[in-house]
């Protein structure tokens, strides 16, 4: 299905079809070969530093009640588990003794991105009248992003099975490959560890006192310092401490929308669950998204999202080195169809 049968009319700042009618990569188009050698200037150290928490963080399930911690557990090696299996068993001259795993995973439980296909909105694509539920570029729920059950109007139907998202999956984002020039945003060194709506007037402030500049095709981090607090609970968080503290973007501020669309910005990652803060206030008085930044980026710009990323111990790198920009790279998981994937970044600073 090409543009011209996908959508007619695209939402307000959107930038559907700006890189051609079957674009599934959005704003990544902008991470150029160029952007990765900008990246690569930043780096003077040679210092690296890991952004990811360790998988099995936050713990439990408060933070999110449909994503449950990971499971590890032995392959199978006929009816035994695989696990410090020695082959001597099979055969007598052998020495070895094997190991192997596999994992259950929500693939958005700890450090993750998302893809263009996690979050949708209804739109009027066709110009008919009718809202649909369709995603970035066009690409419509139930055709493109397939889940068992068939949600659109009219059909309340099963697929039978879940065939995950044909387009805007997560694959596409790790075969173009994610490296290059990001920034750090310090909230904590700012404005402390309180929970706040950070707008426009909070990003400027930290924008100039730090001397910090973006530029068009940058990754831009924030950080919030929420995830030395999930460290620290060692698996056990604490929902109601840390739903009363640290920051998250104002998605519903339109001066900080205004900014994210007029600088280009690639992708969005924090160390807190969604980059935005939430419940978020409502965008007007009748039909709003209930995460207007995720919409904003992920609907419309394709500006991709990066949440629950380890980011205190790079903050505090660069701080001590009076410095804002470094090499990022961020590869999620090839896994064709995913929405989500988690991913174990690196900075070089």
């Amino acid at each position: 299905m090409n543009r011209q049968t996908r959508w007619k009319q695209r939402p307000d700042d959107a930038t559907w079809g700006d890189f051609g009618p079957d674009d599934q990569l959005g704003r990544l188009n902008l991470l150029t070969p160029e952007k990765v050698l900008e990246g690569v200037a930043e780096v003077k150290s040679g210092r690296t530093f890991c952004l990811s928490l360790p998988l099995d963080l936050p713990g439990g399930t408060v933070m999110n009640p449909r994503r449950p911690p990971p499971r590890i557990q032995a392959t199978r090696r006929g009816d035994y588990p695989n696990m410090t299996y020695p082959l001597s068993r099979d055969n007598a001259r052998l020495t070895d003794v094997i190991c192997d795993d596999m994992v259950t995973l929500a693939l958005q439980y700890s450090t993750q991105w998302d893809s263009l296909a996690h979050m949708g909105q209804w739109f009027d694509v066709a110009g008919n009248g009718v809202p649909e539920m369709v995603f970035y570029n066009g690409y419509r729920a139930g055709v493109d992003i397939v889940g068992e059950q068939d949600y659109r109007p009219g059909a309340g139907c099963h697929h039978g099975s879940h065939l995950g998202a044909t387009a805007l999956g997560i694959e596409h984002m790790a075969q173009h490959g994610i490296q290059g020039r990001a920034v750090m945003v310090d909230i904590k060194k700012h404005f402390g560890i309180e929970r706040l709506a950070f707008g426009y007037e909070h990003l400027l402030h930290i924008l100039r006192a730090d001397n910090i500049t973006v530029r068009p095709g940058d990754m831009v981090c924030f950080r919030t310092g929420m995830d030395e607090a999930i460290i620290a609970m060692a698996g056990t968080p604490d929902g109601d401490y840390l739903g009363r503290h640290f920051a998250g973007l104002d998605g519903s501020d339109g001066r900080l929308r205004r900014w994210i669309v007029d600088n280009g910005i690639v992708a969005l990652i924090a160390d807190n669950p969604a980059v935005e803060i939430l419940p978020a206030h409502p965008m007007n008085e009748h039909v709003y998204p209930s995460h207007p930044l995720h919409e904003l980026c992920l609907f419309r710009l394709g500006t991709y999202l990066g949440e629950l990323w380890h980011l205190s111990e790079l903050a505090d790198g660069l701080a001590a080195e009076r410095r804002h920009a470094f090499l990022l790279t961020a590869p999620p998981l090839r896994l064709p169809g995913a929405v989500g994937s988690p991913v174990t970044p690196v900075a070089t600073i």
